[in-house]
């Protein structure tokens, strides 16, 4: 079993935090989000600074100061019980280090949830507080449809019944069943970040996906990690959405190629990422990976 700790599952009542520790939020966007975590019964907290913009970096939802101050703000606040990644884009390498995390530590586990650019912060809240996460839609972006609504509501509120996650278009590239605890998300984040932060654990199961990326790049990416030695203690891999980076036949081709030789269980397109409907899946959890049935099956529920 996963050693990380599993926060509290949410429940009508409880308070959540939206932040934007990437890149900027259309006002909205936001008002949608709040609108949808509200009808599940949640009261909403919208972070101080998630409309901003920085003045000289538009592709930043304000400084990184101030970024990392609401994140920080919502995670030490005794009445929030989870931290609601608005969007990504780009930007939380840039306040990552900000974070008192020793202060996150004292303030005790905290439900929190996000994809694409937030890979880093999902990777830096394992390695520092030793929590499971949750790879989730963005709330505050146009993918974010009731079927993926729905998914995610059931992992916040009812997990035990998400056990079992799976995708329409699901597909075995290479055969076989591993266990493992889940780890990755988005591979350009994966990639920028080695030597940042720690590799994957022993027979660990890699979630894999990228968007607006082409074939070339996403070669690069994986080649890069290839070349780091990130796969070595790796057990399976869960593909998901490769939205924007080409025909899919020549990003299977590329991932294929570069992963097909390292014979482990390997599915495609499990159906997370940046994709309609996509699914919610935990990070720090052990799972098992069925690539013949092209299922994920979770040990143990994402929240307790």
């Amino acid at each position: 079993m996963s050693t990380r700790t599993r926060p509290a599952r949410l429940a009508a009542g409880d308070t959540v935090a939206l932040v934007a520790p990437a890149g900027p939020v259309r006002p909205e966007l936001i008002d949608s989000s709040v609108a949808v975590l509200q009808d599940w019964g949640l009261r909403v907290q919208v972070g101080k600074h998630v409309l901003d913009r920085h003045p000289d970096l538009p592709y930043l939802a304000g400084t990184d100061a101030h970024r990392a101050a609401d994140l920080q703000r919502a995670w030490c606040d005794p009445a929030v019980a989870a931290v609601i990644c608005a969007r990504g884009g780009y930007g939380t390498m840039r306040m990552v280090d900000l974070l008192d995390w020793d202060a996150m530590a004292e303030a005790g586990p905290k439900v929190f949830t996000g994809s694409s650019d937030i890979t880093t912060l999902h990777q830096a809240i394992g390695d520092n507080l030793g929590l499971v996460t949750v790879f989730s839609p963005i709330v505050a972006g146009e993918s974010f449809d009731q079927t993926a609504q729905k998914y995610l509501r059931a992992t916040l509120f009812e997990p035990e019944s998400m056990l079992s996650l799976t995708g329409p278009a699901v597909a075995t590239m290479n055969h076989g069943t591993a266990t493992g605890v889940v780890v990755g998300g988005n591979l350009s984040l994966l990639s920028s970040c080695v030597g940042a932060s720690r590799p994957a654990p022993d027979d660990a199961i890699v979630l894999l996906e990228d968007v607006n990326e082409e074939p070339y790049q996403v070669d690069r990416m994986l080649t890069q990690l290839l070349r780091a030695g990130w796969f070595t203690r790796v057990s399976g891999i869960a593909l998901g959405s490769w939205t924007g980076c080409g025909k899919p036949s020549e990003v299977y081709a590329v991932l294929a190629d570069l992963l097909g030789g390292l014979g482990m269980p390997t599915v495609w397109e499990l159906g997370f990422g940046h994709v309609p409907a996509q699914l919610t899946i935990p990070l720090g959890v052990e799972a098992t990976l069925d690539a013949d049935a092209g299922t994920l099956t979770l040990a143990e529920p994402a929240l307790r």
